[in-house]
Protein backbone atom coordinates (compact mmCIF):
# COMPACT_ATOMS: atom_id res chain seq x y z
CA UNK A 1 0.00 0.00 0.00
CA UNK A 2 1.54 3.65 -0.71
CA UNK A 3 2.40 6.07 1.39
CA UNK A 4 -0.29 8.08 2.19
CA UNK A 5 0.90 12.15 2.32
CA UNK A 6 -1.83 14.59 2.68
CA UNK A 7 -5.89 15.02 3.81
CA UNK A 8 -8.25 14.42 0.61
CA UNK A 9 -9.19 17.73 1.03
CA UNK A 10 -6.11 19.47 0.47
CA UNK A 11 -5.27 17.21 -2.42
CA UNK A 12 -8.55 18.28 -4.37
CA UNK A 13 -8.40 22.08 -3.47
CA UNK A 14 -4.96 21.34 -5.30
CA UNK A 15 -5.82 19.51 -8.17
CA UNK A 16 -8.80 22.20 -9.10
CA UNK A 17 -6.26 25.08 -8.54
CA UNK A 18 -3.78 23.38 -10.98
CA UNK A 19 -6.89 22.34 -13.79
CA UNK A 20 -8.10 25.64 -13.50
CA UNK A 21 -4.49 27.01 -14.52
CA UNK A 22 -4.45 24.64 -16.91
CA UNK A 23 -7.76 25.51 -19.12
CA UNK A 24 -6.66 29.29 -18.75
CA UNK A 25 -2.93 28.77 -19.78
CA UNK A 26 -4.75 26.82 -23.20
CA UNK A 27 -7.36 29.30 -23.54
CA UNK A 28 -4.82 32.02 -23.78
CA UNK A 29 -2.85 29.93 -25.98
CA UNK A 30 -6.29 29.18 -28.13
CA UNK A 31 -6.84 33.06 -28.57
CA UNK A 32 -3.26 34.01 -28.54
CA UNK A 33 -2.77 31.98 -31.74
CA UNK A 34 -6.29 32.76 -33.18
CA UNK A 35 -4.41 35.32 -35.80
CA UNK A 36 -1.98 33.03 -36.29
CA UNK A 37 -1.54 30.60 -39.36
CA UNK A 38 -1.24 26.89 -39.18
CA UNK A 39 -1.41 23.15 -40.11
CA UNK A 40 -3.52 21.02 -41.70
CA UNK A 41 -5.51 18.58 -39.78
CA UNK A 42 -2.87 15.48 -39.58
CA UNK A 43 -5.70 12.91 -37.63
CA UNK A 44 -5.63 9.47 -37.85
CA UNK A 45 -7.87 8.66 -40.00
CA UNK A 46 -6.90 5.82 -43.51
CA UNK A 47 -9.04 7.89 -45.10
CA UNK A 48 -6.96 10.93 -45.03
CA UNK A 49 -3.56 9.51 -46.53
CA UNK A 50 -5.28 7.67 -49.32
CA UNK A 51 -3.12 9.16 -52.72
CA UNK A 52 -6.59 8.74 -54.41
CA UNK A 53 -5.65 4.68 -55.89
CA UNK A 54 -8.15 2.60 -55.42
CA UNK A 55 -6.30 0.08 -53.26
CA UNK A 56 -3.76 2.21 -50.91
CA UNK A 57 -1.10 0.59 -48.25
CA UNK A 58 0.60 1.96 -45.81
CA UNK A 59 1.54 2.05 -42.03
CA UNK A 60 3.42 3.31 -39.26
CA UNK A 61 6.23 2.62 -36.60
CA UNK A 62 8.14 3.11 -34.13
CA UNK A 63 11.46 1.45 -32.57
CA UNK A 64 12.57 2.75 -29.13
CA UNK A 65 15.47 2.34 -26.84
CA UNK A 66 15.23 3.94 -23.44
CA UNK A 67 18.09 4.18 -20.03
CA UNK A 68 15.85 4.40 -17.16
CA UNK A 69 17.64 5.65 -13.84
CA UNK A 70 15.32 4.82 -11.30
CA UNK A 71 14.16 1.50 -9.48
CA UNK A 72 12.22 -0.96 -12.06
CA UNK A 73 11.22 -3.05 -8.85
CA UNK A 74 7.08 -3.36 -8.73
CA UNK A 75 7.15 -2.45 -5.10
CA UNK A 76 9.13 1.03 -5.53
CA UNK A 77 5.60 2.92 -4.38
CA UNK A 78 5.12 1.18 -1.63
CA UNK A 79 7.99 1.44 0.03
CA UNK A 80 10.00 3.93 -1.89
CA UNK A 81 13.26 4.87 0.81
CA UNK A 82 14.15 1.10 0.00
CA UNK A 83 14.41 1.82 -3.31
CA UNK A 84 16.02 4.86 -3.72
CA UNK A 85 19.41 3.90 -4.60
CA UNK A 86 18.06 1.35 -7.58
CA UNK A 87 20.70 0.98 -10.44
CA UNK A 88 19.52 2.32 -13.67
CA UNK A 89 17.49 -0.06 -16.72
CA UNK A 90 17.61 -0.57 -20.18
CA UNK A 91 14.93 -1.74 -22.32
CA UNK A 92 14.50 -1.88 -26.59
CA UNK A 93 10.90 -1.87 -27.74
CA UNK A 94 9.05 -1.24 -30.78
CA UNK A 95 5.99 0.27 -29.38
CA UNK A 96 4.18 0.05 -32.66
CA UNK A 97 4.20 -0.96 -36.19
CA UNK A 98 1.03 -0.70 -38.27
CA UNK A 99 -0.04 -1.75 -41.63
CA UNK A 100 -2.91 0.47 -43.40
CA UNK A 101 -4.74 -0.82 -46.09
CA UNK A 102 -7.91 0.86 -48.04
CA UNK A 103 -10.13 0.56 -50.92
CA UNK A 104 -12.61 2.40 -52.71
CA UNK A 105 -15.79 0.07 -54.34
CA UNK A 106 -16.70 3.54 -56.07
CA UNK A 107 -19.81 5.03 -55.46
CA UNK A 108 -19.06 6.66 -52.33
CA UNK A 109 -18.30 3.05 -51.01
CA UNK A 110 -14.95 2.93 -49.19
CA UNK A 111 -12.75 0.69 -46.54
CA UNK A 112 -10.37 1.12 -44.05
CA UNK A 113 -8.69 -1.04 -42.14
CA UNK A 114 -5.66 -1.08 -39.31
CA UNK A 115 -3.36 -3.97 -37.89
CA UNK A 116 -1.26 -3.19 -34.77
CA UNK A 117 1.46 -4.86 -33.79
CA UNK A 118 2.34 -3.58 -30.13
CA UNK A 119 5.98 -4.19 -28.67
CA UNK A 120 6.70 -6.98 -31.01
CA UNK A 121 3.60 -9.52 -30.97
CA UNK A 122 1.65 -11.45 -28.89
CA UNK A 123 2.18 -14.51 -26.85
CA UNK A 124 2.02 -16.10 -22.94
CA UNK A 125 4.17 -13.98 -20.21
CA UNK A 126 3.99 -13.81 -16.31
CA UNK A 127 3.68 -10.22 -14.68
CA UNK A 128 4.11 -8.82 -11.28
CA UNK A 129 1.46 -6.62 -10.75
CA UNK A 130 2.22 -3.48 -8.27
CA UNK A 131 -1.46 -3.08 -7.64
CA UNK A 132 -1.91 -6.46 -6.78
CA UNK A 133 -0.06 -6.67 -3.89
CA UNK A 134 2.98 -7.89 -6.03
CA UNK A 135 1.55 -10.91 -7.51
CA UNK A 136 2.71 -13.29 -10.10
CA UNK A 137 0.35 -13.68 -12.32
CA UNK A 138 0.17 -15.39 -16.13
CA UNK A 139 -1.15 -12.65 -19.04
CA UNK A 140 -2.01 -13.94 -22.59
CA UNK A 141 0.54 -11.09 -24.07
CA UNK A 142 4.52 -11.73 -24.07
CA UNK A 143 4.77 -7.83 -23.53
CA UNK A 144 2.72 -7.25 -26.76
CA UNK A 145 -0.27 -7.12 -28.68
CA UNK A 146 -1.59 -8.10 -32.19
CA UNK A 147 -5.16 -5.79 -32.61
CA UNK A 148 -7.54 -4.37 -35.30
CA UNK A 149 -7.71 -1.36 -34.42
CA UNK A 150 -9.49 0.05 -37.61
CA UNK A 151 -12.38 -1.93 -39.47
CA UNK A 152 -14.91 0.09 -41.81
CA UNK A 153 -17.05 0.36 -44.27
CA UNK A 154 -17.65 4.33 -45.37
CA UNK A 155 -20.29 5.41 -47.08
CA UNK A 156 -20.01 9.05 -48.24
CA UNK A 157 -22.93 11.16 -49.25
CA UNK A 158 -21.13 14.66 -49.51
CA UNK A 159 -18.12 16.28 -48.06
CA UNK A 160 -20.34 17.27 -45.21
CA UNK A 161 -22.21 13.94 -44.22
CA UNK A 162 -20.41 10.23 -44.19
CA UNK A 163 -21.25 7.40 -42.29
CA UNK A 164 -18.69 5.14 -41.02
CA UNK A 165 -19.71 1.52 -39.62
CA UNK A 166 -17.54 -0.92 -38.36
CA UNK A 167 -14.57 -0.67 -36.16
CA UNK A 168 -13.49 2.75 -35.59
CA UNK A 169 -11.57 5.20 -34.03
CA UNK A 170 -12.95 7.03 -30.96
CA UNK A 171 -11.24 10.73 -31.82
CA UNK A 172 -11.42 11.77 -28.08
CA UNK A 173 -8.55 13.72 -26.53
CA UNK A 174 -4.99 14.71 -28.78
CA UNK A 175 -3.47 11.46 -28.33
CA UNK A 176 -5.98 9.79 -29.85
CA UNK A 177 -7.37 11.69 -32.97
CA UNK A 178 -2.96 12.46 -33.74
CA UNK A 179 -2.09 8.92 -32.57
CA UNK A 180 0.73 8.71 -35.32
CA UNK A 181 4.41 8.99 -34.38
CA UNK A 182 5.24 12.18 -36.38
CA UNK A 183 2.52 14.00 -34.64
CA UNK A 184 4.59 14.14 -31.13
CA UNK A 185 7.86 15.42 -30.42
CA UNK A 186 9.12 12.33 -27.65
CA UNK A 187 10.30 9.19 -28.74
CA UNK A 188 7.21 7.25 -26.47
CA UNK A 189 3.39 9.02 -26.76
CA UNK A 190 2.46 11.62 -24.69
CA UNK A 191 2.35 9.94 -20.96
CA UNK A 192 -0.56 12.04 -19.57
CA UNK A 193 -3.35 10.90 -21.94
CA UNK A 194 -1.25 7.80 -22.82
CA UNK A 195 -1.90 6.67 -19.10
CA UNK A 196 -5.63 8.06 -18.19
CA UNK A 197 -7.46 7.88 -22.09
CA UNK A 198 -7.45 4.06 -24.11
CA UNK A 199 -4.56 4.35 -26.32
CA UNK A 200 -5.22 4.07 -28.77
CA UNK A 201 -9.17 4.41 -28.11
CA UNK A 202 -10.86 2.29 -30.63
CA UNK A 203 -13.98 0.25 -30.84
CA UNK A 204 -17.04 -0.68 -32.58
CA UNK A 205 -20.11 1.31 -33.43
CA UNK A 206 -21.63 3.67 -36.01
CA UNK A 207 -19.85 7.27 -37.13
CA UNK A 208 -21.47 10.00 -38.52
CA UNK A 209 -18.90 12.97 -39.57
CA UNK A 210 -18.02 15.78 -41.93
CA UNK A 211 -16.44 18.91 -43.15
CA UNK A 212 -18.62 22.42 -43.17
CA UNK A 213 -15.93 25.04 -44.19
CA UNK A 214 -13.47 25.33 -41.38
CA UNK A 215 -14.95 22.72 -39.29
CA UNK A 216 -14.99 19.29 -39.21
CA UNK A 217 -16.78 17.46 -37.12
CA UNK A 218 -17.81 13.97 -35.92
CA UNK A 219 -20.56 12.03 -33.40
CA UNK A 220 -20.42 8.25 -32.62
CA UNK A 221 -21.83 5.55 -30.33
CA UNK A 222 -19.95 2.96 -29.75
CA UNK A 223 -19.67 -0.43 -27.59
CA UNK A 224 -19.25 1.24 -23.49
CA UNK A 225 -16.52 0.84 -21.30
CA UNK A 226 -16.20 -1.59 -18.64
CA UNK A 227 -15.54 -0.33 -15.25
CA UNK A 228 -14.05 -3.99 -13.99
CA UNK A 229 -11.10 -3.67 -16.11
CA UNK A 230 -10.17 0.08 -14.68
CA UNK A 231 -7.72 0.86 -12.11
CA UNK A 232 -5.42 2.93 -10.12
CA UNK A 233 -2.63 3.32 -11.92
CA UNK A 234 -4.02 3.71 -15.44
CA UNK A 235 -7.96 4.71 -14.65
CA UNK A 236 -10.04 3.88 -17.72
CA UNK A 237 -7.20 3.01 -20.15
CA UNK A 238 -7.69 -0.82 -20.22
CA UNK A 239 -11.50 0.36 -20.28
CA UNK A 240 -12.07 -0.15 -24.22
CA UNK A 241 -10.59 -3.69 -24.37
CA UNK A 242 -11.74 -7.39 -23.54
CA UNK A 243 -10.95 -9.98 -22.13
CA UNK A 244 -12.69 -12.59 -23.98
CA UNK A 245 -13.32 -13.37 -27.55
CA UNK A 246 -16.23 -10.75 -28.12
CA UNK A 247 -16.61 -7.36 -26.88
CA UNK A 248 -19.64 -6.92 -24.36
CA UNK A 249 -22.40 -4.54 -25.12
CA UNK A 250 -24.46 -4.14 -22.17
CA UNK A 251 -24.55 -0.35 -22.39
CA UNK A 252 -23.55 1.89 -24.70
CA UNK A 253 -21.39 5.32 -25.39
CA UNK A 254 -21.39 8.22 -27.37
CA UNK A 255 -17.93 10.35 -28.31
CA UNK A 256 -18.26 13.56 -30.07
CA UNK A 257 -15.28 15.82 -31.47
CA UNK A 258 -15.28 18.92 -33.41
CA UNK A 259 -12.27 20.51 -34.89
CA UNK A 260 -11.94 24.35 -36.23
CA UNK A 261 -8.97 25.44 -39.16
CA UNK A 262 -9.22 28.74 -37.98
CA UNK A 263 -6.17 29.52 -40.60
CA UNK A 264 -3.74 27.48 -42.31
CA UNK A 265 -1.32 25.88 -39.68
CA UNK A 266 -4.06 26.05 -36.84
CA UNK A 267 -6.42 23.84 -35.66
CA UNK A 268 -8.47 23.89 -32.37
CA UNK A 269 -10.27 21.10 -31.09
CA UNK A 270 -12.79 19.95 -28.57
CA UNK A 271 -14.03 16.54 -27.83
CA UNK A 272 -15.72 14.34 -25.00
CA UNK A 273 -17.27 10.93 -24.45
CA UNK A 274 -20.32 10.23 -21.83
CA UNK A 275 -21.76 6.62 -20.88
CA UNK A 276 -21.95 4.08 -18.65
CA UNK A 277 -19.57 1.78 -17.73
CA UNK A 278 -21.27 -1.04 -14.73
CA UNK A 279 -22.49 -4.20 -15.99
CA UNK A 280 -20.66 -4.42 -19.59
CA UNK A 281 -19.13 -7.56 -18.28
CA UNK A 282 -19.58 -11.08 -18.78
CA UNK A 283 -21.55 -12.43 -16.80
CA UNK A 284 -23.70 -10.01 -16.38
CA UNK A 285 -24.80 -11.03 -13.42
CA UNK A 286 -25.51 -8.47 -11.05
CA UNK A 287 -28.15 -6.50 -13.27
CA UNK A 288 -31.46 -7.44 -12.37
CA UNK A 289 -34.45 -6.09 -10.03
CA UNK A 290 -33.52 -6.52 -6.23
CA UNK A 291 -30.10 -7.46 -6.55
CA UNK A 292 -27.77 -4.98 -4.40
CA UNK A 293 -25.95 -3.51 -7.27
CA UNK A 294 -28.77 -2.99 -9.90
CA UNK A 295 -28.89 0.49 -9.94
CA UNK A 296 -25.14 1.17 -10.24
CA UNK A 297 -24.34 3.00 -13.56
CA UNK A 298 -20.38 4.04 -13.17
CA UNK A 299 -21.05 6.91 -15.63
CA UNK A 300 -18.02 7.87 -17.23
CA UNK A 301 -17.95 11.64 -18.60
CA UNK A 302 -14.81 13.10 -20.31
CA UNK A 303 -13.84 16.94 -21.24
CA UNK A 304 -11.14 17.63 -23.61
CA UNK A 305 -9.30 21.02 -25.49
CA UNK A 306 -6.51 20.67 -27.60
CA UNK A 307 -4.58 22.69 -30.31
CA UNK A 308 -1.86 22.00 -33.29
CA UNK A 309 -0.13 25.18 -34.39
CA UNK A 310 2.44 24.49 -37.55
CA UNK A 311 3.90 27.82 -38.60
CA UNK A 312 6.55 30.21 -38.88
CA UNK A 313 9.01 26.92 -38.19
CA UNK A 314 7.78 26.00 -34.72
CA UNK A 315 5.26 23.32 -34.15
CA UNK A 316 3.30 23.54 -31.03
CA UNK A 317 0.59 20.98 -29.39
CA UNK A 318 -1.45 21.20 -26.06
CA UNK A 319 -4.25 19.71 -24.53
CA UNK A 320 -6.04 19.57 -21.41
CA UNK A 321 -8.37 16.28 -20.22
CA UNK A 322 -10.76 16.23 -17.35
CA UNK A 323 -12.60 13.06 -16.53
CA UNK A 324 -15.02 11.91 -14.16
CA UNK A 325 -17.04 7.95 -13.20
CA UNK A 326 -19.55 7.70 -10.70
CA UNK A 327 -20.37 5.33 -8.20
CA UNK A 328 -16.68 4.60 -7.73
CA UNK A 329 -17.43 3.07 -3.97
CA UNK A 330 -19.50 0.43 -5.54
CA UNK A 331 -17.65 -0.46 -8.44
CA UNK A 332 -14.35 -0.59 -5.84
CA UNK A 333 -16.55 -3.27 -3.67
CA UNK A 334 -17.75 -4.89 -6.63
CA UNK A 335 -14.23 -5.19 -7.93
CA UNK A 336 -12.81 -6.32 -5.17
CA UNK A 337 -15.62 -9.60 -4.97
CA UNK A 338 -14.54 -10.41 -8.23
CA UNK A 339 -10.88 -10.52 -8.29
CA UNK A 340 -10.62 -12.86 -6.25
CA UNK A 341 -12.26 -15.44 -8.51
CA UNK A 342 -9.47 -17.94 -9.68
CA UNK A 343 -7.97 -16.80 -13.12
CA UNK A 344 -9.93 -13.64 -12.97
CA UNK A 345 -9.22 -10.84 -15.45
CA UNK A 346 -10.85 -8.16 -12.70
CA UNK A 347 -8.10 -6.38 -10.69
CA UNK A 348 -8.89 -5.03 -6.95
CA UNK A 349 -6.90 -2.03 -7.53
CA UNK A 350 -9.34 0.79 -6.76
CA UNK A 351 -10.84 3.17 -9.41
CA UNK A 352 -10.45 6.96 -9.05
CA UNK A 353 -13.91 9.34 -9.15
CA UNK A 354 -11.51 11.67 -11.36
CA UNK A 355 -8.52 12.10 -13.22
CA UNK A 356 -6.64 14.86 -15.34
CA UNK A 357 -3.92 15.27 -18.17
CA UNK A 358 -2.18 18.51 -19.22
CA UNK A 359 0.66 19.20 -21.87
CA UNK A 360 2.25 21.10 -23.94
CA UNK A 361 5.01 21.07 -26.17
CA UNK A 362 6.88 23.26 -28.52
CA UNK A 363 9.57 22.98 -30.89
CA UNK A 364 11.60 24.88 -33.41
CA UNK A 365 13.19 23.88 -36.70
CA UNK A 366 16.67 25.39 -36.66
CA UNK A 367 17.30 23.58 -40.17
CA UNK A 368 15.20 26.02 -41.63
CA UNK A 369 17.56 29.01 -40.79
CA UNK A 370 19.98 26.69 -43.31
CA UNK A 371 19.58 27.26 -46.63
CA UNK A 372 20.91 24.03 -47.90
CA UNK A 373 19.01 22.03 -45.49
CA UNK A 374 16.19 24.13 -45.97
CA UNK A 375 16.30 23.38 -49.97
CA UNK A 376 16.68 19.72 -49.27
CA UNK A 377 13.59 19.38 -46.69
CA UNK A 378 15.55 18.32 -43.93
CA UNK A 379 14.59 19.23 -40.53
CA UNK A 380 15.72 19.63 -37.10
CA UNK A 381 13.62 20.24 -34.41
CA UNK A 382 14.70 21.04 -30.81
CA UNK A 383 11.69 21.08 -28.25
CA UNK A 384 10.61 20.92 -24.72
CA UNK A 385 7.29 19.46 -23.26
CA UNK A 386 5.43 19.54 -19.69
CA UNK A 387 2.73 17.69 -18.54
CA UNK A 388 0.81 17.44 -15.75
CA UNK A 389 -1.38 14.24 -15.17
CA UNK A 390 -2.85 12.18 -12.20
CA UNK A 391 -4.68 9.23 -12.67
CA UNK A 392 -6.30 8.74 -9.59
CA UNK A 393 -8.31 11.43 -8.03
CA UNK A 394 -10.39 9.68 -5.23
CA UNK A 395 -13.49 10.89 -3.49
CA UNK A 396 -13.32 13.16 -0.52
CA UNK A 397 -11.92 10.66 2.62
CA UNK A 398 -10.44 7.94 0.55
CA UNK A 399 -7.49 6.32 0.63
CA UNK A 400 -4.91 7.89 -1.77
CA UNK A 401 -1.84 6.73 -3.54
CA UNK A 402 0.16 10.17 -4.55
CA UNK A 403 2.52 8.19 -7.01
CA UNK A 404 -0.42 8.92 -9.38
CA UNK A 405 0.21 12.55 -9.34
CA UNK A 406 2.99 13.40 -11.76
CA UNK A 407 4.72 16.41 -12.93
CA UNK A 408 7.06 15.64 -16.53
CA UNK A 409 9.37 17.22 -18.32
CA UNK A 410 11.19 16.45 -21.44
CA UNK A 411 13.84 17.99 -23.66
CA UNK A 412 14.90 16.84 -26.96
CA UNK A 413 15.54 16.73 -30.82
CA UNK A 414 13.76 15.49 -33.31
CA UNK A 415 15.63 15.17 -36.84
CA UNK A 416 13.94 14.53 -40.47
CA UNK A 417 16.18 13.35 -43.10
CA UNK A 418 13.30 13.39 -45.46
CA UNK A 419 9.47 14.38 -44.25
CA UNK A 420 8.41 10.52 -43.42
CA UNK A 421 11.22 9.21 -40.88
CA UNK A 422 12.04 11.29 -37.68
CA UNK A 423 14.89 10.48 -35.45
CA UNK A 424 14.07 11.18 -32.16
CA UNK A 425 16.02 11.74 -28.96
CA UNK A 426 15.00 13.14 -25.37
CA UNK A 427 15.47 13.62 -21.84
CA UNK A 428 12.60 13.00 -19.67
CA UNK A 429 12.19 13.59 -16.16
CA UNK A 430 9.20 12.51 -13.76
CA UNK A 431 8.35 14.44 -10.56
CA UNK A 432 6.73 13.00 -7.77
CA UNK A 433 5.88 13.40 -4.89
CA UNK A 434 7.91 13.35 -1.57
CA UNK A 435 8.59 10.69 -0.30
CA UNK A 436 8.33 8.95 -3.68
CA UNK A 437 11.40 8.89 -6.07
CA UNK A 438 12.19 11.11 -9.16
CA UNK A 439 11.96 9.21 -12.65
CA UNK A 440 14.62 10.48 -15.24
CA UNK A 441 15.35 8.65 -18.71
CA UNK A 442 17.23 9.23 -21.63
CA UNK A 443 15.50 7.47 -24.78
CA UNK A 444 16.47 7.64 -28.54
CA UNK A 445 13.93 6.10 -31.05
CA UNK A 446 13.28 5.88 -34.97
CA UNK A 447 9.88 6.12 -36.16
CA UNK A 448 8.14 6.09 -40.10
CA UNK A 449 4.81 7.30 -41.47
CA UNK A 450 3.74 7.00 -44.86
CA UNK A 451 1.51 5.47 -47.99
CA UNK A 452 3.48 3.44 -50.26
CA UNK A 453 0.89 2.39 -52.78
Amino acid sequence: MAVPLQPQKDRITYEHIIMKRAIFILFTIHCSLFTALAQVNAGDSVLQHVKGNRLSVGGYGEVGYSREFYSDHVNRYSSPQNYKDDPSHGKFDIPHAVIYMGYDFGKGWTLGTEIEFEHTGTGSAIENEADEAAEWEYEQEKGGEVELEQLWINKRFSKAANLKFGHIIVPVGLNNAHHEPLNYFTVYRPEGENTILPSTWHDTGVSFWGRYGKVKYELQMVAGLNAMLFNRDKWIHHGAGSPFEFKPANQYGFAARVDYFVLPGLRMGISGYYGNSAHNTYPNDLKGAGKPYDDVKGTVAIGSVDLTLNRWNWIVRGQADYGYVGNTDKLNTIKDAKAHASNSPVKSAMIGKNAVSVGVEAGYDVFSQVEKMRRDEQKLYVFGRYEYYDSYIPAANKEMFDYTNVHRLAFGLNYYPIPQIAIKADYSLRKLKSPYNNEPSLNIGVAYEGFFL
